[in-house]
């Protein structure tokens, strides 16, 4: 039985750890369309998450939700029929409940 040396364990847990995941088919660590996937879902999320607490929201914060939705809104419609119609629904319902909220927040001030 032969004995492997310490130099040869460390090249073997390199190689294994770092250089198979690059060659092999599935990696998708480097991929910018994976990362642009995951920015406009994260944004999307984030926008969308507020929506619990939308009447303890300053006027501020719910016109720059309004518009970082308006901005999101291109990114949803390039998606694949499905998934546009689900996040472009979404996205829509919570656009219209922080405008609600905002209009309404407005109108009390002017009584």
């Amino acid at each position: 039985m032969r004995i492997l040396n310490k130099p040869t364990i460390i090249s073997a847990l390199i190689i294994f750890l770092f250089i198979v995941p690059i060659i092999s088919p599935r990696y998708q660590g480097l991929n910018p369309a994976v990362f642009a996937e995951e920015l406009w879902q994260q944004e999307f999320m984030d926008i969308c998450s507020k929506t619990d607490g939308a009447m303890s929201l300053l006027k501020d914060e719910l016109k720059t939700l309004l518009q970082r939705g308006d901005k999101l809104r291109p990114v949803v419609d390039s998606l694949e029929e499905t998934p546009r119609k689900i996040y472009l629904k979404r996205l829509q319902k919570c656009m219209n409940l922080y405008s609600f909220v905002l209009e309404s927040k407005d109108t009390d001030k002017k009584q």
